[in-house]
């Protein structure tokens, strides 16, 4: 028999990472493996799954659309489904983003936004407008445009020749916070440097994106709504276009449907993913206002990019189940309940010795411990990893970072759970 490819897992040292688990069916929020394990996944799997794994009204979706039509070219073409998603978004975007432009995941939704943002201008005459702004502690994607606007770090650096320059502007980091201020009495000067730097250079800086309220890959930093709501004014009064990376923080994750809508901040461009299908299948989408699409009307200005799996059929039929879901059942109730366990379970916490800061956004918690070492490379990060695998539970820490990021399904037992084992970590592991 010949011998199968061995797999490259992302994000892993195989010579010093556990054995990957072999997972052979998945429901609700556990998953299930080949040696009998029963795994409560805490991160909805790299934060994409809503409503548990395997959910019937999902599955029975895609199952049917793989009878009718399995996957059609969208240019030139277009089927029901892709239809379908584009009106039922349409309920939940802010009116002003009128079209969408889809793709195949996280990292290409930004790609498509920073290049419209750049042509964008080039088709208006201004194409000395092609700079780019971004955050530090930043995380958009691995590919290479995605990877530009991301934070300096250990990710990107065997890749700064391929990364176009990018400007870097403060993170509202309270816990860290880059001017010295405390949250108690600051005026969000942190956005004072994006402030000083669009005054001066607004003539070439095309957009400025940010991950609205919730940095995740950086460390689960979570901003004021503050922050947002100048950065937005800013981008408007400087005549630069506002690109929200959504990719993460939408579809409930920060206690609304997008985080912009809790700080009633509306972008140029927004990118969509990771939850959009429910978890189950592979798309992504950028959304644009009509005044952005109007200007790739022209001769010459079409907007030339595409992706082979764009709004594909199955990808789609997944994503109308997962909205109906919103549509029908109570998510925000069961998103509601997570958020006050969650603020229950931090406020005691808070006090512990081994931790250095609690935050919390919806249905997103995060306990950043106290270490010698932090960052996403924390020696910390491979043993609270193991210990929590070993307790049946998925955390998968950012270095000295935990969080936590469940389905929208789990139960405040559960929940309590987690968090049991949380706490048995972060007394015993830090002093090993």
């Amino acid at each position: 028999m010949t011998a199968a490819l061995k797999i490259w897992h992302p994000f892993t040292q195989s010579h010093l990472d556990p054995e990957p688990l072999r997972v052979v069916r998945a429901s609700g929020i556990y998953l299930y493996t080949d040696d009998d394990r029963k795994i409560l996944d805490a991160i909805s799997s790299w934060w994409v799954n809503l409503h548990g794994h395997c959910h019937p009204k999902i599955s029975a979706a895609v199952a049917e659309q793989a009878q009718v039509l399995d996957h059609v070219l969208l240019a030139g073409f277009r089927h029901p489904k892709v239809e379908t998603v584009a009106t039922k978004l349409r309920k939940f975007l802010p009116p002003a983003l009128e079209h969408i432009f889809f793709s195949d995941n996280g990292s290409t939704a930004v790609e498509v936004a920073l290049k419209l943002a750049v042509q964008y201008w080039q088709n208006r005459g201004q194409s000395n407008k092609k700079e780019i702004v971004a955050l530090e502690y930043a995380y958009h994607g691995d590919t290479v445009g995605a990877m530009s606007v991301s934070g300096d770090s250990g990710f990107t650096q065997p890749f700064d020749g391929l990364r176009f320059p990018v400007h870097r502007a403060h993170s509202a980091y309270c816990h860290r916070c880059p001017v010295g201020k405390t949250r108690a009495t600051c005026s969000i000067e942190c956005a004072d440097a994006l402030a000083k730097l669009l005054q001066e250079r607004s003539d070439q800086i095309a957009a400025v994106i940010v991950e609205p309220l919730l940095q995740g890959a950086g460390g689960m930093i979570v901003h004021p709504v503050e922050f947002l709501q100048r950065i937005r004014l800013l981008t408007s009064k400087h005549d630069v276009l506002l690109i929200a990376d959504e990719v993460l923080t939408g579809f409930g994750r920060c206690g609304a449907m997008f985080a912009c809508e809790l700080a009633n901040v509306v972008p140029d461009l927004m990118c969509l993913s990771k939850g959009i299908t429910g978890g189950f299948l592979p798309l992504g989408a950028t959304v644009c206002t009509d005044a952005m699409q109007q200007e790739f009307m022209g001769e010459g200005k079409a907007f030339l990019h595409g992706h082979s799996y764009a709004g594909n059929p199955l990808a789609c039929a997944a994503a109308v189940a997962n909205l109906e879901i919103f549509e029908t059942e109570d998510v925000f109730v069961r998103i509601k309940a997570i958020t006050a366990r969650h603020e229950m379970h931090l406020a005691r916490l808070r006090s512990s010795s081994t931790i250095d800061d609690v935050r919390q956004i919806g249905t997103v918690a995060a306990i950043e411990l106290k270490a010698e070492d932090p960052g996403y490379f924390s020696q910390l990060k491979p043993r609270l990893y193991r210990f929590f695998l070993e307790k049946g539970v998925l955390l998968r820490p950012l270095g000295n970072v935990i969080y936590v990021m469940p389905p929208y399904v789990i139960t405040t037992e559960e929940l309590d759970r987690v968090y049991s084992v949380i706490e048995e970590g972060v007394t015993t592991i830090p002093n090993r």
